[in-house]
């Protein structure tokens, strides 16, 4: 039976999950996007990759659905938006791309986003609407807390724990066994070495600290 998924969020991200699903469809999924909601005026009435965006999220409960996908990258907000609107008894979907690897035993959350090329090895537990972006790979016991976002092209060694709405930018290195703390953000590039504390920001190889200059 046919799943009628809205998406919430028509911006660039948004519109990658509506890519993922669509391209899922061909893949056997049932999950079909039907359109966007999003509070930004100028974009109702758009079609984005032939989807229409249907108004602002006061719409929803107006709009015969079925799940959902919170398509927001900014950790805060999407946290904020899962936690409203599971109390509202909303359905979170999943929107994982065909060409992801995916370990058999691999744990996901609701919610959660999965791009194209991302891998997952065995063992691993990704949590609810965490989003895993292009190209990153995960390996073996890694634990990925909710709300997190592992951005393009990062790479986890194993044993690795993200924790809950912690943002590892594009292109970063978290070596096996350290942890990264909850609403912690690794900069671009980074190599992390030694474990992040929670609400950190650090950047560099190795990484450190952020330091402001006065």
């Amino acid at each position: 039976m046919t799943q009628r998924i809205l998406i919430i969020g028509a911006g660039g991200h948004g519109q990658v999950v509506a890519d993922i699903l669509l391209q899922a469809i061909t893949g056997g999924s049932n999950c079909r996007p039907i359109g966007y909601l999003d509070d930004n005026p100028h974009r109702h009435g758009q079609r984005l990759l032939g989807l229409p965006v249907m108004g602002p999220l006061a719409a929803l409960a107006d709009i015969p659905h079925d799940g959902i996908v919170i398509a927001i990258g900014d950790n805060h907000t999407r946290a904020h938006l899962f936690a409203e609107l599971t109390a509202r008894g909303e359905r979170l979907v999943s929107a994982i791309h065909p060409s992801a690897i995916i370990a058999a035993d691999v744990v996901i959350g609701p919610g959660t986003m999965i791009c194209a090329g991302v891998i997952v090895n065995p063992g691993s537990v990704i949590g609810a609407n965490v989003i895993l972006n292009t190209g990153c790979t995960i390996d073996h016991h890694n634990q990925i807390g909710d709300h997190a976002h592992i951005a393009p092209g990062v790479h986890t060694g194993g044993e690795v724990v993200i924790g809950t709405g912690a943002l590892i930018g594009i292109g970063a290195i978290v070596m096996p066994r350290r942890r990264v703390g909850s609403w912690s953000i690794v900069g671009a590039g980074a190599l992390v070495q030694r474990d992040v504390t929670d609400a950190a920001t650090v950047v560099g190889i190795p990484a450190r600290p952020l330091r402001v200059n006065p």
